[in-house]
């Protein structure tokens, strides 16, 4: 666990090992003023005083910078070995972060160090958390999007939650979020009262029944209790019944009574239970074809079709500007490789066009597990081509080019291919291939000069052995040279 960038003030040899213990890079001032030049220069983690320093002083740099609007990051100030009171608290309340108490508490800055960054991540994530959210719903409903098609079903939500309107339905297709448009709208009508929700294509009928409305006592064979079901659990909150539409059509029309009377009945109790509830139901199939094809009640579909807030799907034009947007937004928030998670930035330009090619039948959720997937499989700093692997019926000659990779296993031949498709898709201009693969052009042409690529290179999927560079004497391969730039004259 370490910090890139550490500001030391300190004259003391053992403070500057210390931070370099826990610091990429160390900066090293004799006095306050000069560390906040430094400050101000390459915005450190962390800073370091030593024992030189009092809680005044603490107190007094936090003041200078603050009236020259220099940001200061958490300050540690480090005690010796011959102070005999905990300091803690005085240097805390004058500004520093934490308190070193001499050479036996050094032990303690791993672990504060992992505070910060923990800490640093979420205030970054808050600062930047508004890209990923339309500016007018983000403090409201916390869904990832911002097409004008996902904005007027943000709209829809908040008109729906500000009505009492009851029901409520959701249309789209799998993977959408209608779960999480359940949860925005429950969130804005009853913040604190509680969401239940049931799938109800995964109970049998009997089980879905008893699971709503609940049962008596002996109402049935092994119904040895009471049982309270979820629509009186609900209470005062939120019922969401998710795929509604794989509804047993006898409990549609108890449904339907419930819908109508506002009361319903436990299995084999004769007491009328109200329902306070808001009943909000989803569905990915096209109500009005299953009340065609008779396996929906018409009146039932008539009865929840008050407002439906529809979900656009991904494949959908007018929703592909929130691609990228989600990719990374997942790619942010992705917890399957903590450890790759701050090294891990963002997308090439090549796997973000891989993205937005692809129809995403299982749409946000899909997306999520391949940006997931390609987390796991990314070795570099950015996600490129070559992590994005979706299933090559769905995704065609990107998924292909991708899958080829985890067949090979060979990082130089899917370099080269990546290098070689990216300058044949941009006519061989070197400034706008070395953009589409997230290198600098510099490191285009070493990279061209390193695998021999010409114009008319083979392509991914032709598994000829791409020529290898000659090797000078006393050169290694991963030496190569770059070539010499035409000098250009200015007059």
């Amino acid at each position: 666990m370490s910090l890139r960038r550490i500001v030391v003030i300190s004259r003391e040899a053992q403070v500057k090992q210390l931070a370099q213990q826990v610091g990429q890079e160390i900066f090293v001032a004799d006095d306050p003023a000069e560390a906040l030049d430094i400050v101000d220069t390459v915005s450190p983690n962390l800073i370091l005083f030593d024992h030189r320093f009092t809680p005044a002083h603490i107190h007094e740099f936090h003041d200078v910078a603050s009236k020259n609007s220099i940001d200061i990051p958490p300050i540690v100030a480090v005690g010796n070995d011959e102070e005999d009171s905990d300091l803690s608290v005085e240097f805390k309340r004058t500004g520093a972060y934490d308190y070193l108490q001499g050479s036996r508490d050094y032990i303690r800055l791993e672990e504060i160090v992992s505070r910060v960054k923990n800490e640093t991540k979420a205030v970054d994530f808050e600062k930047n958390a508004s890209v990923f959210f339309a500016d007018d719903f983000a403090a409201s409903i916390f869904m990832v999007g911002r097409s004008r098609a996902f904005i007027k079903t943000l709209g829809m939500i908040r008109l729906v939650a500000a009505s009492r309107c009851n029901p409520v339905l959701i249309v789209g297709e799998t993977g959408t979020g209608k779960e999480l448009a359940a949860k925005a709208v429950h969130t804005l009508r009853h913040p604190k009262e509680p969401f239940v929700p049931v799938n109800c294509a995964t109970l049998t009928a009997n089980l879905l029944e008893s699971e709503l409305f609940g049962h008596e006592k002996g109402s049935f064979t092994g119904a040895d209790r009471e049982k309270i079901g979820l629509l009186e659990l609900a209470g005062a909150g939120t019922m969401f019944l998710d795929e509604i539409s794989e509804m047993p059509m006898d409990l549609q029309s108890k449904l339907l009574r419930v819908l109508q009377e506002k009361t319903f009945r436990r299995v084999g109790g004769v007491k009328n239970i109200t329902c306070n509830a808001t009943i909000i139901a989803s569905s990915n199939r096209n109500l009005y074809r299953e009340t065609k094809a008779h396996r929906f009640r018409r009146d039932l579909y008539y009865r929840l079709n008050i407002c439906p807030v529809i979900i656009v799907p991904l494949k959908s034009p007018d929703r592909k500007k929130d691609i990228p947007l989600l990719a990374e937004y997942f790619l942010k928030t992705s917890t399957i490789c903590p450890e790759k998670s701050e090294r891990i930035t963002s997308l090439t330009n090549l796997a973000v066009e891989a993205l937005m090619k692809h129809d995403w039948p299982g749409n946000v959720r899909e997306l999520c597990n391949v940006i997931d997937r390609a987390m796991l499989l990314e070795t570099t700093d950015k996600i490129g081509l070559s992590s994005i692997i979706i299933d090559p019926a769905e995704c065609g000659e990107s998924a292909s080019l991708a899958t080829g990779y985890i067949k090979d296993f060979s990082l130089e031949k899917a370099e080269r291919e990546l290098i070689a498709r990216a300058l044949q898709e941009t006519g061989w201009q070197k400034t706008r291939a070395a953009a589409l693969l997230g290198i600098t052009r510099a490191t285009l042409y070493a990279k061209v000069k390193q695998y021999n690529i010409e114009k008319g290179s083979l392509l991914a999927g032709d598994h000829t052995v791409p020529a290898q560079p000659q090797v000078q004497a006393g050169e290694t391969r991963n030496e190569v040279s770059l070539p010499s730039f035409p000098q250009h004259v200015t007059s």
